[in-house]
């Protein structure tokens, strides 16, 4: 099991910038994810990391705009957010899979997850 502590949201303007961290304990070396949901909507997923930090993944929409990556040796992981888009707001779910490697991009895929944070991107 891996316990999982996000930190970082909070309220933007559009073009403006926020990093998301999360801590992870417990069994840490696995891959990492990031997800959203809004009120009334599935939970989506935003981006993705292998434990290597080797193979990375993104939503289509994010691409250019995001970057995961993460520091195994203070086993956290981090959003950096770019020029954020009021579409963008949600509220933003650290999320650790059962392995190392990205076994997917569906909520299913992953078996931890960690309290969330609200991102408010204002127009």
């Amino acid at each position: 099991q891996v316990q999982l502590v996000e930190s970082g949201g909070g309220l933007v303007q559009a073009g403006g910038s926020l990093r998301l961290s999360c801590a992870a304990s417990g069994r840490t070396e696995v891959a990492m994810g990031w997800f959203r949901q809004v009120p009334g909507k599935e939970r989506q997923f935003v981006a993705a990391i292998s434990w290597s930090g080797l193979k990375i993944y993104y939503v289509e929409s994010v691409k250019g705009r995001f970057t995961i990556s993460r520091d195994n040796a203070k086993n956290t992981v981090y959003l950096q957010m770019n020029s954020l888009k009021p579409e963008d707001t949600a509220v933003y779910y650290c999320a650790a899979s059962r392995g190392p490697t990205v076994a997917g991009t569906l909520w299913a895929d992953f078996g931890s997850w960690g309290q969330g944070t609200q991102v408010t991107v204002s127009s």
